[in-house]
């Protein structure tokens, strides 16, 4: 009876994720189940990383904006299930505008992100500045970062802040992060006071090369507020990197005027905002998630995968096989 209850104990273990985003809860959620004692920590205030909502209060009207990431898609069968159990839930649903296989968060793109995070308890404005080793166990160090010893970490952030954390302790992961460069994107987001007369999405018919990359009536989404005319601006690549350090003002007029361009004279402004993405895309990467069993200390994140939702979300889940395969 007793050696049955040590095994049990020296299976179950301790494990530190740091980042809250579709990577690292997947893994958090899948390590939970198989019966892992998981603590999730991430700087920001709330659950979402690039698929964040952002709400701007203006004359006791609140208007909210997907400003990363604007939908995604399913396509792996494992992926498909667990969307399909979000739509079940009442977190998602299609986005017609943006195609048959387009999905979004209801009544935000974080939804389901969130409700992984209540269900696991994540520890927000938490940072973690480095990995530290006691003996057998980690412990993170950082403001608010909790200090009891774990019997493994996740790395679950963009690679530009995952290679500081790995570099002291795996040169292959460290090494991993170091040749990774992420592509920025500027972002507006605008309040109008009617409705703008233009196609919900305007993306393939913006000239290549130009400010705006992507534009689109983010109140036409589902569960979204109709009412309220919210659209969200998306420089391209190549203008974010030469407008990387401008102002935000000025990033917000540069893209309104672009916009205007494309659909002409547009309504009074309620309310904008810039926010500048720095790790906003990856391309593809076959690594998938790192896993290093003797420091059990792991790394997942679409920088692995992919650029999409779903590729976070693959690798997370891969991670979490590799811990308790």
């Amino acid at each position: 009876m007793g050696a049955c209850r040590v095994a049990i104990h020296l299976v179950r273990m301790r494990i530190g994720i740091v980042g809250a985003g579709m990577a690292g809860l997947t893994c958090g959620a899948r390590l939970a189940h198989a019966g892992h004692e998981v603590t999730i920590v991430d700087k920001g205030r709330g659950p979402g990383g690039r698929m964040a909502v952002r709400r701007l209060e203006h004359e006791g009207a609140t208007f909210a904006f997907d400003h990363g990431a604007q939908y995604f898609t399913a396509r792996d069968s494992a992926f498909v299930e667990q969307v399909a159990t979000w739509e079940r839930d009442g977190i998602v649903a299609r986005w017609a505008a943006a195609g048959p296989d387009a999905w979004v968060g209801t009544p935000g793109m974080n939804a389901p992100l969130r409700a992984m995070a209540n269900a696991l308890g994540v520890r927000f404005e938490t940072r973690t500045d480095a990995l530290e080793r006691d003996g057998i166990y980690w412990r993170l160090t950082g403001q608010g970062a909790p200090r009891e010893p774990l019997d493994a970490v996740v790395v679950a952030t963009p690679a530009e802040q995952a290679g500081p954390l790995l570099e002291p302790w795996s040169q292959v992961m460290g090494d991993a992060a170091h040749w990774i460069a992420s592509k920025p994107c500027w972002a507006a987001m605008v309040a109008f006071e009617e409705r703008v007369d233009a196609a919900d999405i305007l993306s393939d018919s913006l000239p290549s090369g130009g400010p705006l990359g992507w534009a689109a009536r983010n109140s036409d989404k589902p569960g979204r507020d109709p009412s309220r005319e919210c659209w969200v601006l998306h420089a391209s690549p190549e203008w974010t990197r030469k407008h990387l350090e401008d102002a935000r003002d000025e990033v917000c007029d540069a893209l309104l005027d672009a916009f205007a361009a494309q659909v002409g004279p547009l309504p009074g402004v309620v309310a904008k905002v810039a926010h500048r993405w720095l790790y906003a895309r990856v391309d593809r990467n076959d690594d998938g998630a790192l896993w290093d069993r003797d420091l059990r200390l792991g790394v997942c994140g679409d920088w692995l995968s992919g650029p999409r939702v779903e590729n976070a979300f693959l690798s997370g889940r891969q991670l979490a096989a590799m811990i308790t395969g």
